[in-house]
């Protein structure tokens, strides 16, 4: 197809939702796309990923080899044939030591860091598709004559496109310029106080200090002080461990968060604690978490967000990335059937409407998920078997849902609109039922 005739796609944000969109539009013929991003190298950031099933069913239907790149990058937690859970357990009060829930149960399940997996799906997109050290500023829609989406970029230069989809992260330009910058619903929101204690350490060191079981898998430690996880990265050869806490004091002077003190937690268990004593050694991968109140609409007109500059959630579901990923498959599979510029308003009212009700369902859910880790949630840390319904409940909804079925719903919400002609159809209807 000439190029002058496809449709050109921008995707603003070069992370996990921008990059494995980019690796499956990059294989349609009549999508023109380009992703500017912001920073001129990866680096990890956060605690590392644990991909949940509905995740990995995202990434398979977006292409097998978006899913390859997933394992190719990733450190396997057990055999490939096994099933493999994170475990959460009460760390602190009468039930210490209690198992309360397995979470993200999967066969094959890996861990892996977030630049590892973006250097992955990266090796997916041709070279001159992807632009870093492009700092989106502004947004510019010009409707006379051909509709046209301008982006100007800190440097002063600009790009143009039939659509832009932003994937700019949890302080998007993109969702400032749908919403108005001054909408409550723009900027991030930490209502809880989190702050998240963090430390990267070599496993051969980390086996010296904690658990050796630890370094290996991926547990949840619950306490009132603070919940503790690790999560092994790099082919086992570092393991992220960190504590998060509820109700951090941060300083009115420059914001910063009190240093972790282990003697908060000597009523947690042994294990816990040698966890905590290790990351206060060095917390300089901390962060202070954030999420997105909701949006009243994640698109309008020909420009759309998704993945955190949609609905941004706390990591204590650990499903961000996998919404990310769903939102994804959602517009991957959209595009594959928008045939002119003019459907392209459409296609993105449809992945609105499927994609905007879960994901902020799941925002909703990890802050939840925050406040029973941190036994602030209803006494539920008293009633252990309480608490295993509640995660089983919980965990069916993230990581047994139908993925392939959302994206068809989205196609027939795209068909509900007016102006779809014959052969088009026909051309979905043979779609679905293959």
């Amino acid at each position: 197809m000439a190029d002058n005739n496809r449709i050109k796609v921008a995707i603003a944000g070069a992370g996990i939702a921008g990059l494995a969109l980019a690796a499956g539009l990059v294989k349609k013929p009549h999508i023109d796309v380009h992703v500017y991003e912001t920073v001129p190298a990866f680096r990890d950031v956060g605690a590392g990923l644990a991909l949940h099933l509905n995740a990995i069913k995202a990434m398979a239907l977006i292409g097998p080899e978006v899913k390859q790149a997933y394992f190719d990058k990733a450190l396997t937690m057990g055999d490939e044939d096994q099933v493999m859970v994170t475990e959460v357990i009460l760390a602190q009060g009468a039930h210490k030591g209690q198992s309360v829930a397995e979470l993200g149960k999967a066969k094959g399940r890996k861990t892996v860091s977030r630049a590892d997996l973006l250097d992955g799906f990266l090796a997916l997109i041709p070279k001159d598709c992807v632009t870093f050290g492009k700092r989106l500023v502004k947004i510019n829609e010009q409707h006379p004559g051909h509709h046209r989406v301008c982006l100007t970029f800190e440097d002063g230069t600009e790009a143009t496109a039939d659509c832009l989809l932003g994937a700019d992260g949890v302080h998007s330009v993109t969702r400032s310029y749908l919403l108005g910058a001054n909408h409550p619903a723009a900027p991030p929101k930490n209502h809880d106080g989190w702050q998240i204690y963090r430390t990267m350490v070599p496993t051969a060191e980390a086996k010296k200090q904690i658990n050796p079981k630890w370094t290996t898998s991926v547990p949840i430690l619950l306490g009132p002080r603070g919940h503790i996880n690790c999560i092994p990265l790099n082919k086992n050869t570092r393991l992220s461990a960190g504590v998060a806490v509820r109700g951090a004091v941060f300083s009115a002077r420059d914001g910063r968060a009190p240093p972790l003190d282990p003697a908060l937690y000597a009523d947690y268990s042994e294990e816990a604690q040698e966890i905590v004593r290790m990351v206060a050694k060095d917390t300089s991968a901390s962060w202070t978490a954030a999420d997105h109140d909701h949006a009243p609409y994640y698109a309008k007109g020909r420009v759309a967000m998704f993945g955190d500059a949609a609905h941004a959630s706390l990591p204590f579901a650990g499903n961000g990335a996998a919404q990310a990923l769903e939102d994804a498959a959602v517009l991957d599979y959209l595009f594959g059937f928008v045939e002119e510029p003019g459907q392209i308003e459409r296609a993105l009212k449809a992945f609105d409407g499927v994609r905007r009700p879960r994901s902020q369902a799941v925002v909703d859910l990890a802050r939840k998920f925050g406040r029973v880790y941190a036994y602030a949630e209803d006494g539920m840390h008293e009633d252990p078997a309480r608490m295993k319904i509640f995660f089983a409940e919980m965990a069916a909804f993230t990581n047994e849902f139908n993925v392939k079925g959302q994206n068809e719903v989205a196609l027939k919400m795209f068909l509900g609109a007016d102006g779809v002609d014959g052969d088009f159809n026909e051309k979905v209807n043979g779609a679905l039922k293959n």
